[in-house]
């Protein structure tokens, strides 16, 4: 069976192409990015034994995969995807992750191509309870453009509900090391800035209000569990590792940085109320996900280590 990752350059999509030949039955896995980021660096020293061909495409264009033939799954993983930046260029995001969504659903459907979509945790947007999928489409409310273009692209898939054979996970906030690491998400940015001594800004709302996080080894685990198990239920699943306050993030990154300034700073984003995010659901399916979130963290500072 062969395998399309788009944005494979980017955090989740070059630690998935890393490790794909994790997962079985995988013979040829194309992968897919713009190169916008200039993250050459993803594709350098690939193993031969995951047997990846590279492919520059820009998904704005609804035609770039029309070339492709002979694909069993889609990993789309290509998008703008800093959510505070986002309030500054709306309408360029919006354009862009719609438009490079529906050149997948598109490629889906010519191919009959089963399709891996990832969607976000931040859609509950203000919430004060625990969460999960069933919670009422009045009640999400997304508190960036970010989150807003998730919600979208998964009213798009219900759409094609008949068309389509797909999941939507909303995947927790990321943590872990790629090559394709990026630090304007929570847990990566407190460890860059504690690093280089530089202040850890907290929103004066969030110290001590809980998020979901996700490892990027349990989102591996996702994306090995829907291949290997064929598992396309046509529907939307919660996904992390676990739910922490910020101070928890922090007294973690502290057992590696113990001299740590935090600033109490004003954001548009991430004022919402404390909450927690239940992924019961994709546990009754048997898929327990629970990497060690310390970890890491670990591994991250590990890497900042001489500066």
């Amino acid at each position: 069976m062969n395998l399309l990752i788009t944005g494979c350059c980017g955090h989740i999509g070059s630690y998935l192409a890393e490790n794909v030949n994790k997962i079985k039955n995988i013979k040829k896995t194309f992968i897919v990015d713009n190169l916008d980021s200039n993250r050459f660096d993803s594709i350098f020293n690939s193993k031969k034994k995951n047997n990846l061909k590279f492919l520059i495409r820009d998904l704005t264009n609804k035609k770039s995969l029309d070339d492709l033939k002979d694909i069993d799954f889609v990993i789309h993983l290509a998008s703008m995807t800093n959510a505070e930046q986002s309030f500054g260029k709306k309408n360029v995001m919006y354009e862009n992750n719609i438009s490079c969504f529906k050149t997948i659903i598109r490629f889906c459907k010519r191919t009959k191509a089963k399709l891996i979509h990832i969607s976000s945790t931040s859609v509950y947007g203000k919430q004060a309870k625990i969460v999960d999928e069933t919670c009422e489409q009045k009640y999400l409310k997304p508190q960036s453009p970010y989150a807003d273009i998730k919600l979208i692209e998964e009213k798009m898939l219900k759409k094609e509900n008949k068309f389509l054979r797909y999941n939507s996970f909303r995947f927790g906030t990321i943590s872990g090391v790629s090559k394709g690491i990026r630090f304007h998400t929570a847990v990566n940015k407190f460890c860059f800035n504690a690093s280089i001594n530089a202040d850890i800004n907290v929103y004066k709302t969030a110290l001590h209000q809980y998020r979901p996080y996700l490892s990027l080894k349990d989102a591996f685990k996702v994306f090995k569990f829907c291949i290997e198990k064929n598992f396309f239920h046509n529907d939307i699943f919660n996904v992390l590792s676990g739910n922490y306050t910020v101070n928890q993030i922090i007294t973690k990154i502290r057992k590696y940085k113990k001299n740590i300034n935090i600033k109490l700073v004003k954001s548009q984003i991430m004022n919402q109320l404390s909450y927690h995010v239940s992924q019961k659901k994709i546990n009754r399916y048997g898929l327990i996900l629970n990497s060690n979130i310390e970890r890491d963290i670990r591994d991250t500072m590990k890497l900042l280590r001489n500066i």
